[in-house]
């Protein structure tokens, strides 16, 4: 795993932290150093990916808060020259872009993220 891989991006004043991106909250997920399960062992391929996984999964995490930070600082640019904190014309280019890429659940995906990544009111 690669520095930057876990590295959050740095907590801005204006913007904290968002509450939720840590993995370890997520429901259901396991930690990192869980315990093997009694029975058979895992295989050094299974094992190989899903350290993979959990790779992949910590990077996307961290690029989602960083784009979570990024979006309040859109939105307070925005909202400070007299616009809306929302645009949903952009936001529609966004869910489209996501379902050209991941078809019909890239949708599901785009609102997530936009979800995260509108702030509170």
């Amino acid at each position: 795993m690669t520095p930057s891989a876990t590295a959050t991006p740095a907590a801005h004043p204006e913007h904290p932290e968002p509450v939720g991106l840590d993995a370890s909250a997520v429901p259901g997920a396991a930690p990192a150093e869980a315990a093997e399960p009694v029975g058979q062992p895992t295989p050094a391929g299974v094992r190989t990916g899903r350290a993979q996984i959990d790779d992949l999964d910590a990077r996307i995490l961290a690029l989602i808060a960083e784009r979570v930070h990024t979006a309040a600082t859109i939105q307070a640019a925005r909202i400070a020259e007299g616009g809306r904190r929302l645009d949903l014309k952009r936001e529609t280019e966004i869910i489209a872009r996501y379902r050209e890429a991941l078809g019909r659940p890239g949708v599901t995906v785009a609102m997530a993220v936009l979800e995260l990544c509108r702030g509170r009111v």
